[in-house]
């Protein structure tokens, strides 16, 4: 397990860039500041119309600015949107909900008492709903073994800042068992799956991912098995 998470900080190695800071004038009634870019975060304050601020970064459709007397908070893409350059035209802002849609990561964790690993992709639908493959590598003392799936993931609030998920989906599984040490025939079965967890973005396009899942594995005997999974690792969204 220890090598695995080394691997895991070897492959995740997180860089941040850092735009010039540009200045705006409100020209609304007043832009709102939150205490984090996410509705869910409290307003702390509001800037009135005919004040500047100054954009310090942006996260998805949430600017970090600060104001005339150095008060700093999130402002959603809206409002941002209301606002004037020093050349007198609208802000641009990008409208990134449908952009990113693509993601790949690296988990670790265990599954059923074995160490495992699993490298995933994911394609996003629509804010909500993702399609997602994964591909396994178990590690255990009495079994090892493979595990393919493909699923769905439905996140219930991808406007917060940790972003809860559930998920469901089908595959297969190639387990070896261990028999004195030796493994034996590997046997193949398909399989179902539930699971949940939650993801937060770390910086950019880096996000933490925690996930459990329940597997339901459909041998080619009477005596179907369940094994439970969790994991986390990081993933990228481009």
């Amino acid at each position: 397990m220890r090598r695995i998470l080394l691997l895991l900080c070897l492959f995740v190695l997180p860089a941040a860039l850092t735009a010039a800071p540009v200045t705006v004038r409100v020209y609304e009634p007043y832009l709102e500041l939150h205490t984090g870019p996410g509705r869910s975060y409290p307003i702390t304050f509001v800037v009135p119309r005919g004040e500047d601020v100054t954009i310090l970064k942006r996260r998805t459709d949430w600017f970090k600015i600060r104001d005339s007397r150095g008060r700093e908070g999130w402002a959603n893409r809206d409002q941002m949107a209301e606002t004037f350059t020093s050349a007198g035209t609208p802000l641009p802002v990008e409208d990134t909900s449908r952009r990113h849609e693509r993601e790949i990561g690296l988990l670790v964790g265990d599954y059923g008492a074995a160490n495992v690993i699993t490298a995933y992709g994911a394609y996003a639908f629509s804010p909500r709903l993702a399609g997602e493959i994964q591909l396994s590598r178990i590690l255990g003392d009495s079994f090892d073994g493979q595990v393919l799936a493909l699923g769905v993931a439905h996140s219930f609030r991808p406007d917060w800042r940790i972003q809860p998920f559930v998920s469901i989906g089908t595959g297969l599984s190639r387990i070896r068992p261990k028999v004195g040490g030796t493994l034996a025939a590997a046997q193949t079965d398909q399989l179902a799956y539930v699971g949940a967890g939650f993801r937060t973005q770390v910086s950019g396009r880096l996000f933490f991912r925690a996930e459990y899942n329940k597997y339901f594995v459909f041998t080619q005997h009477d005596d179907n098995q369940e094994a439970n999974e969790w994991k986390f690792g990081f993933a990228f969204s481009f």
